[in-house]
Parts: C-alpha cells; structure tokens; sequence
C-alpha cells in the first residue's frame, strides 16, 4: 500500500505528484489548503519516496500504477466527493479517476498535467523510447540530463532554496529505476476529456521543458468546464518554484466553487496578477 501523509480537517483534497518526485511536493500547499479547512492526502506513488518499490517493471505501466492508487485511495473510505490535483503524471491519474468516478470527484486542479505521448519534449521522448535501457542506466545517468528530462529547468532551480534542492535531488536517488516504465506506458487520454464534467483549474508553467507548453490551452478546449493559468517564467514545476502564486489560487479555486452553464460551456482565461 501507498505510504501518505495527511494535513487539516474538512473537505477532503488528494495531491499527486509526478515522476521522480515524492509528497514532500505538497508541504506548502499541504498547509494552505489546511489553513482553508481542507483535509489534504498526499501520497508517495508506487516506486516513489516512502511507498513500495516492487523490482518487477509490470508494476510501473501507467496503467498499474492508476490501480495501486485507486486501491489506495479506495482504502481510505472517504466520504462525499473529493477534490483532486495532479502533476504531471498525477494529473494523467487524476483525470483518470475523475472519468471513470465521475461522482466522486468535485473538482480538480491539474498543473502541468501529461496527458499523451504528443506532449512530450525530445529530450522525454528520447528517454520513453527505451524503458528497459533507461531504468538500468537511472543511477548513472548525469543529473543535470536527468533534470533536463524530468523538466527540472536548471536557470528556474539555481532560484529554488537549498532544501528544495537537497529535497529534489533525494527524491531522484530514493525513486525506483524502473519509474522510467511510466512515461512511455501513458496513453493519449485526449478522447475522454469531453466526457469529464467535473470543474477544473488547469495551471502549467510557460517555460515547461517536458511537456509542450502550447499542449494546455488546448486541453482545457476540450473539457466542458476549465478554467486556465498559465505562470510566468516557470518551468514545469511551479507548484515549487511559484508555490506561493500557485497555491492562492489553488486555495481560491476550491473555495469559488465556480458555476458553468451547461448550455453553453466554455474556457474562463485568468490574466495574471
């Protein structure tokens, strides 16, 4: 099972992480969604941070490490609907569960979500072509071209705090190999996107280097209910280098609870502050 950590008392709000990362992600959000009067979940995912590592590459498809987390979450007997966010990977994940648990989701918040192979940057596609070559390689590969492919952009890092690096950089070394699987298991979840009601806030990073940062406004195009975000000068981890922005509007988001005309619903573009 999925080690987790959990914050606050209220509704309840479940943050997943992406790649090579670990639910140390979520400690400020973690304590403003608190502050609010939400209860957060954060897990470590398979291969992830405190969480099992099995050796075997099945269990790190995409598609395995949806069922660990629907298990998981299922295990936690939640009551009503909750509230998700994802990145990257965790947004492939979220979107997921809300599609297939439509009543169970009141909202998401989807930041830099990896929602199909065409999003992916050379450098990512690069490293998804050969899993079983990469997984054998992760411990050996330089970590600057590790952070390069992982979309850690190096000039938007040099701004982040000591911890926040020392903090990164354990998550890589602590990560299973074999999270290398993951990418290149994800399938392009483009064709459910209509089908997903739920309101959501779409927040990526203007400067991503793994994923195609034109890919997110066009996403939020195809659900019935988004609204959008994009952050200045930030690569594809704003949740920490802009966790202060991203986080008020977060908090603003799942506090609005914004009300969207079935008739005619479309995309509300946010201007930045």
């Amino acid at each position: 099972m999925l080690n987790y950590t959990s914050h606050g008392n209220g509704e309840p709000v479940v943050l997943l992480h992406g790649m090579a990362a670990s639910k140390q992600d979520w400690s400020s959000l973690l304590q403003d969604l608190a502050q609010a009067g939400f209860q957060g979940y954060a897990p470590d995912l398979v291969g992830h941070g405190d969480s099992v590592k099995p050796d075997a590459p099945p269990h790190y498809t995409a598609r395995a490490v949806y069922n660990t987390f629907e298990n998981w979450l299922e295990s936690l007997a939640l009551s009503g609907p909750l509230r998700l966010v994802g990145h990257s990977l965790g947004g492939f994940l979220s979107l997921l569960y809300a599609h297939r648990h439509p009543k169970s989701v009141a909202s998401l918040v989807l930041i830099d979500p990896f929602i199909s192979p065409r999003q992916l940057s050379p450098a990512f596609q690069l490293f998804g072509r050969r899993p079983d070559l990469t997984s054998k390689a992760y411990r050996h590969i330089p970590g600057w071209l590790v952070h390069l492919a992982l979309g850690l952009d190096l000039s938007e890092a040099s701004r982040f705090s000591n911890q926040v690096r020392q903090q990164i950089a354990k998550d890589y070394l602590r990560a299973s190999p074999n999270i290398m699987y993951m990418s290149s298991s994800v399938w392009d979840l483009t064709p459910i996107l209509p089908e997903i009601n739920s309101p959501t806030l779409i927040i990526w990073g203007d400067h991503d280097q793994t994923l195609k940062p034109a890919s997110f406004p066009r996403l939020a195009l195809q659900l019935p209910h988004a609204e959008v975000y994009p952050v200045a000068h930030s690569g594809h981890q704003p949740h920490i280098g802009k966790a202060d922005q991203v986080n008020r509007k977060v908090v603003d988001f799942f506090r609005r609870q914004p009300e969207f005309s079935l008739q005619n619903p479309g995309v509300m573009a946010w201007q930045l502050p």
